[in-house]
């Protein structure tokens, strides 16, 4: 088994995605948003499943540096402003396989690792 985290190393709910999976001995494939952001086609399969307002963290410190408190955007300006911005995501984004979990979904990690062979 193995699962992908999308976040910053920062974010304590990213480091708890991290010592839950190693704790159960998955491997993780960790892309950090202070490298990089994500790639197009992995937040589409994102806002698929969610919806773009569902992965806007609006209560975290890049959205009121940026000021956004106010703004008013369309779902396709807020996708090519998390890809410009990736901090604005709600973190940790994972990934298994097809299955994807936003934010601290521990119930939902442990339903793939009791699912796993």
């Amino acid at each position: 088994m193995t699962v992908q985290i999308f976040g910053s190393r920062k974010s304590p709910a990213v480091r708890k995605a991290q010592r839950f999976f190693a704790e159960r001995r998955i491997s993780v494939h960790f892309v950090d948003f202070a490298e990089r952001g994500m790639a197009k086609g992995e937040l589409a399969r994102f806002t698929q499943k969610f919806g773009v307002q569902a992965l806007v963290d609006r209560q975290g410190k890049r959205f009121a540096e940026l000021g956004l408190s106010a703004a008013v955007l369309s779902d396709a300006r807020w996708e090519e402003k998390l890809l410009d911005e990736p901090l604005l995501l709600v973190q940790p984004l994972v990934r298994h396989q097809h299955q994807l979990a936003v934010g601290d979904a521990e119930p939902t990690w442990k339903g793939w690792v009791e699912a796993a062979p």
